[in-house]
Protein backbone atom coordinates (compact mmCIF):
# COMPACT_ATOMS: atom_id res chain seq x y z
CA UNK A 1 0.00 0.00 0.00
CA UNK A 2 1.62 3.27 -1.12
CA UNK A 3 1.85 6.26 1.17
CA UNK A 4 0.72 9.73 0.18
CA UNK A 5 1.96 13.14 1.30
CA UNK A 6 1.19 16.75 0.43
CA UNK A 7 2.04 20.36 1.10
CA UNK A 8 -0.91 22.64 1.89
CA UNK A 9 -1.07 26.40 1.54
CA UNK A 10 -2.03 29.21 -0.81
CA UNK A 11 -0.37 29.94 -3.21
CA UNK A 12 1.09 26.48 -3.68
CA UNK A 13 1.99 26.13 -7.36
CA UNK A 14 5.55 27.43 -6.90
CA UNK A 15 6.34 25.01 -4.04
CA UNK A 16 9.59 23.10 -4.52
CA UNK A 17 8.60 20.43 -1.96
CA UNK A 18 6.89 17.99 -4.38
CA UNK A 19 10.10 17.83 -6.44
CA UNK A 20 12.36 17.38 -3.45
CA UNK A 21 10.29 14.62 -1.83
CA UNK A 22 9.56 12.79 -5.09
CA UNK A 23 13.31 12.64 -5.73
CA UNK A 24 13.80 11.07 -2.30
CA UNK A 25 11.12 8.43 -2.99
CA UNK A 26 12.75 7.58 -6.33
CA UNK A 27 16.20 7.36 -4.77
CA UNK A 28 15.02 4.90 -2.09
CA UNK A 29 12.41 3.10 -4.25
CA UNK A 30 9.61 4.05 -1.87
CA UNK A 31 6.04 3.56 -3.02
CA UNK A 32 5.00 7.09 -2.02
CA UNK A 33 3.67 10.22 -3.68
CA UNK A 34 3.79 13.91 -2.74
CA UNK A 35 1.56 16.65 -4.18
CA UNK A 36 0.87 20.35 -3.72
CA UNK A 37 -2.68 20.87 -2.43
CA UNK A 38 -4.09 24.39 -2.47
CA UNK A 39 -6.23 25.30 0.54
CA UNK A 40 -7.26 28.98 0.53
CA UNK A 41 -7.36 31.03 3.74
CA UNK A 42 -10.54 30.34 5.69
CA UNK A 43 -10.96 26.82 4.26
CA UNK A 44 -8.43 25.00 6.42
CA UNK A 45 -10.93 22.96 8.44
CA UNK A 46 -12.70 21.46 5.43
CA UNK A 47 -9.34 21.02 3.66
CA UNK A 48 -8.04 18.90 6.54
CA UNK A 49 -11.21 16.84 6.58
CA UNK A 50 -10.61 16.16 2.89
CA UNK A 51 -7.02 15.06 3.56
CA UNK A 52 -8.19 12.71 6.32
CA UNK A 53 -10.76 11.19 3.96
CA UNK A 54 -8.11 10.28 1.42
CA UNK A 55 -6.02 8.91 4.32
CA UNK A 56 -3.04 11.14 3.66
CA UNK A 57 -0.03 9.90 5.68
CA UNK A 58 1.48 13.28 6.32
CA UNK A 59 1.64 16.84 5.06
CA UNK A 60 3.66 20.03 5.21
CA UNK A 61 1.95 23.29 6.07
CA UNK A 62 2.95 26.61 4.57
CA UNK A 63 1.58 30.17 4.39
CA UNK A 64 -1.14 31.11 5.44
CA UNK A 65 -1.94 28.10 7.66
CA UNK A 66 1.13 27.56 9.89
CA UNK A 67 -0.42 29.10 13.03
CA UNK A 68 -4.09 28.21 12.52
CA UNK A 69 -3.17 24.56 11.86
CA UNK A 70 -2.27 24.20 15.56
CA UNK A 71 -6.02 24.27 16.39
CA UNK A 72 -6.59 21.02 14.48
CA UNK A 73 -3.78 18.94 15.97
CA UNK A 74 -4.43 16.13 18.45
CA UNK A 75 -0.83 16.22 19.65
CA UNK A 76 2.16 18.44 19.12
CA UNK A 77 5.88 18.21 19.48
CA UNK A 78 7.66 20.65 21.79
CA UNK A 79 9.04 22.40 18.68
CA UNK A 80 5.50 23.56 17.78
CA UNK A 81 4.59 24.89 21.17
CA UNK A 82 7.87 26.82 21.52
CA UNK A 83 7.78 28.35 18.03
CA UNK A 84 4.00 28.79 17.99
CA UNK A 85 3.51 27.36 14.51
CA UNK A 86 3.39 23.99 12.77
CA UNK A 87 4.81 23.03 9.38
CA UNK A 88 4.88 19.21 9.38
CA UNK A 89 2.01 16.88 10.31
CA UNK A 90 1.78 13.11 10.72
CA UNK A 91 -1.63 11.49 10.28
CA UNK A 92 -1.90 8.33 12.33
CA UNK A 93 -5.34 6.91 11.45
CA UNK A 94 -7.03 10.28 11.87
CA UNK A 95 -4.90 11.44 14.83
CA UNK A 96 -2.84 14.43 13.75
CA UNK A 97 0.52 15.15 15.37
CA UNK A 98 2.34 18.38 14.52
CA UNK A 99 6.02 19.28 14.36
CA UNK A 100 7.95 22.40 13.43
CA UNK A 101 11.11 21.70 11.42
CA UNK A 102 12.10 25.37 11.03
CA UNK A 103 14.60 25.35 13.88
CA UNK A 104 16.26 22.05 12.90
CA UNK A 105 16.17 23.07 9.24
CA UNK A 106 17.85 26.35 10.07
CA UNK A 107 20.56 24.75 12.21
CA UNK A 108 21.30 21.90 9.79
CA UNK A 109 23.65 23.78 7.39
CA UNK A 110 25.43 25.39 10.37
CA UNK A 111 26.08 21.93 11.84
CA UNK A 112 27.10 20.51 8.45
CA UNK A 113 29.87 23.12 8.36
CA UNK A 114 30.91 22.51 12.00
CA UNK A 115 30.24 26.14 12.86
CA UNK A 116 30.04 26.80 16.61
CA UNK A 117 27.24 29.11 17.77
CA UNK A 118 28.15 28.80 21.45
CA UNK A 119 29.46 32.06 22.87
CA UNK A 120 29.01 33.93 19.57
CA UNK A 121 27.45 37.33 18.90
CA UNK A 122 24.71 37.17 16.30
CA UNK A 123 22.88 39.81 14.30
CA UNK A 124 19.36 38.86 13.22
CA UNK A 125 17.41 40.91 10.66
CA UNK A 126 13.66 40.54 11.06
CA UNK A 127 11.27 39.51 13.80
CA UNK A 128 8.62 37.41 12.02
CA UNK A 129 7.72 33.72 12.26
CA UNK A 130 11.04 32.47 10.90
CA UNK A 131 12.89 34.70 13.37
CA UNK A 132 11.21 32.92 16.30
CA UNK A 133 12.51 29.56 15.09
CA UNK A 134 15.99 31.05 14.65
CA UNK A 135 15.90 32.52 18.18
CA UNK A 136 14.87 29.08 19.51
CA UNK A 137 17.83 27.57 17.66
CA UNK A 138 20.23 30.19 19.01
CA UNK A 139 19.02 29.55 22.56
CA UNK A 140 19.49 25.81 22.08
CA UNK A 141 23.03 26.30 20.73
CA UNK A 142 23.84 28.80 23.53
CA UNK A 143 24.73 31.91 21.52
CA UNK A 144 26.15 34.62 23.77
CA UNK A 145 23.85 37.32 22.47
CA UNK A 146 21.53 38.06 19.56
CA UNK A 147 20.97 41.60 18.33
CA UNK A 148 17.60 41.98 16.62
CA UNK A 149 17.14 44.62 13.92
CA UNK A 150 13.62 45.13 12.62
CA UNK A 151 11.64 47.85 10.85
CA UNK A 152 8.83 47.70 13.43
CA UNK A 153 10.50 48.04 16.85
CA UNK A 154 7.43 46.60 18.57
CA UNK A 155 7.89 43.19 16.91
CA UNK A 156 11.58 43.21 17.82
CA UNK A 157 10.60 43.84 21.47
CA UNK A 158 8.14 40.91 21.40
CA UNK A 159 10.79 38.61 19.95
CA UNK A 160 13.21 39.84 22.60
CA UNK A 161 10.72 38.93 25.35
CA UNK A 162 10.29 35.46 23.84
CA UNK A 163 14.09 35.07 23.82
CA UNK A 164 14.39 35.98 27.52
CA UNK A 165 11.76 33.38 28.36
CA UNK A 166 13.85 30.64 26.76
CA UNK A 167 17.08 31.89 28.31
CA UNK A 168 18.71 33.86 25.47
CA UNK A 169 20.21 37.31 25.90
CA UNK A 170 19.12 39.78 23.20
CA UNK A 171 19.30 43.46 22.33
CA UNK A 172 17.37 45.40 19.77
CA UNK A 173 19.37 47.54 17.38
CA UNK A 174 18.37 50.29 14.93
CA UNK A 175 18.82 49.68 11.24
CA UNK A 176 20.69 53.02 11.17
CA UNK A 177 23.30 51.82 13.70
CA UNK A 178 23.84 48.52 11.94
CA UNK A 179 26.65 49.38 9.58
CA UNK A 180 28.59 51.10 12.39
CA UNK A 181 28.34 48.13 14.71
CA UNK A 182 28.78 45.41 12.15
CA UNK A 183 32.31 44.32 12.94
CA UNK A 184 31.34 42.91 16.33
CA UNK A 185 29.12 40.13 14.90
CA UNK A 186 30.23 36.56 14.28
CA UNK A 187 27.15 35.75 12.23
CA UNK A 188 24.63 37.89 10.35
CA UNK A 189 21.27 36.34 9.47
CA UNK A 190 18.54 37.70 7.21
CA UNK A 191 15.17 36.24 8.25
CA UNK A 192 13.10 38.84 6.38
CA UNK A 193 11.74 38.53 2.84
CA UNK A 194 14.12 41.29 1.64
CA UNK A 195 15.77 39.92 -1.48
CA UNK A 196 12.80 37.87 -2.63
CA UNK A 197 11.99 40.53 -5.22
CA UNK A 198 15.65 41.39 -5.75
CA UNK A 199 15.59 44.25 -3.23
CA UNK A 200 18.91 45.74 -2.16
CA UNK A 201 20.53 44.42 0.99
CA UNK A 202 20.07 46.71 4.02
CA UNK A 203 23.68 45.89 4.97
CA UNK A 204 26.81 46.74 3.02
CA UNK A 205 29.28 44.44 4.91
CA UNK A 206 31.88 47.21 4.30
CA UNK A 207 33.15 46.99 7.85
CA UNK A 208 32.34 43.35 8.56
CA UNK A 209 35.01 41.26 10.15
CA UNK A 210 36.54 38.63 7.77
CA UNK A 211 35.44 35.79 10.05
CA UNK A 212 31.77 36.77 9.86
CA UNK A 213 29.38 34.17 8.47
CA UNK A 214 26.40 35.43 6.47
CA UNK A 215 23.18 33.41 6.28
CA UNK A 216 20.16 34.39 4.15
CA UNK A 217 17.02 32.33 4.58
CA UNK A 218 15.54 33.64 1.30
CA UNK A 219 16.10 30.78 -1.16
CA UNK A 220 14.87 32.26 -4.41
CA UNK A 221 16.77 33.90 -6.01
CA UNK A 222 19.66 31.81 -4.72
CA UNK A 223 22.08 34.74 -4.91
CA UNK A 224 20.22 37.59 -3.26
CA UNK A 225 21.86 41.02 -3.10
CA UNK A 226 22.60 40.25 0.59
CA UNK A 227 24.53 37.09 -0.41
CA UNK A 228 26.26 38.83 -3.35
CA UNK A 229 27.51 41.69 -1.16
CA UNK A 230 28.80 39.21 1.42
CA UNK A 231 30.59 37.24 -1.31
CA UNK A 232 32.16 40.45 -2.66
CA UNK A 233 33.72 40.86 0.77
CA UNK A 234 34.89 37.20 0.65
CA UNK A 235 32.71 36.23 3.64
CA UNK A 236 31.50 32.67 4.14
CA UNK A 237 27.84 32.39 3.12
CA UNK A 238 25.01 29.96 3.89
CA UNK A 239 22.20 29.90 1.32
CA UNK A 240 18.47 29.85 1.95
CA UNK A 241 18.09 26.67 -0.09
CA UNK A 242 20.19 24.86 2.54
CA UNK A 243 17.62 25.68 5.23
CA UNK A 244 14.80 24.55 2.92
CA UNK A 245 16.67 21.29 2.38
CA UNK A 246 17.24 20.93 6.13
CA UNK A 247 13.48 21.27 6.70
CA UNK A 248 12.64 18.79 3.94
CA UNK A 249 15.08 16.12 5.17
CA UNK A 250 13.75 16.53 8.74
CA UNK A 251 10.13 16.11 7.52
CA UNK A 252 11.19 13.05 5.51
CA UNK A 253 12.74 11.51 8.64
CA UNK A 254 9.63 12.24 10.75
CA UNK A 255 7.37 10.55 8.17
CA UNK A 256 9.52 7.59 7.16
CA UNK A 257 11.63 6.93 10.24
CA UNK A 258 14.79 6.63 8.15
CA UNK A 259 17.62 8.86 7.03
CA UNK A 260 16.76 11.15 4.13
CA UNK A 261 18.79 10.87 0.91
CA UNK A 262 20.30 14.36 1.25
CA UNK A 263 22.20 14.47 -2.05
CA UNK A 264 19.30 13.27 -4.20
CA UNK A 265 17.04 15.88 -2.56
CA UNK A 266 19.66 18.60 -3.01
CA UNK A 267 20.03 17.77 -6.72
CA UNK A 268 16.25 17.94 -7.24
CA UNK A 269 16.05 21.24 -5.36
CA UNK A 270 18.88 22.90 -7.31
CA UNK A 271 17.43 21.57 -10.55
CA UNK A 272 14.32 23.61 -9.73
CA UNK A 273 16.17 26.94 -9.96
Amino acid sequence: MGKSFAVIGDPINHSLSPNIHSAAFRELNLDSSYIGYRIPKGELESGIEGLKKIKINGFNVTIPHKIEMMKYLDKMDESCSVIGAVNTVVNNEGMLKGYNTDMDGFLEPIKKRDIQIKGKKILLLGAGGAARAIIAGMAKEKAEEVNIANRTPNNAMKLSEFASKIGLKTNTINLEELNQEIEKFDMIINSTSIGLKNETSPISFERANQETIVYDIVYSPMNTDFIKKAKDKKLEVIYGYEMLLGQATRAFEIWHGMEAPYNAMKKALLGGF
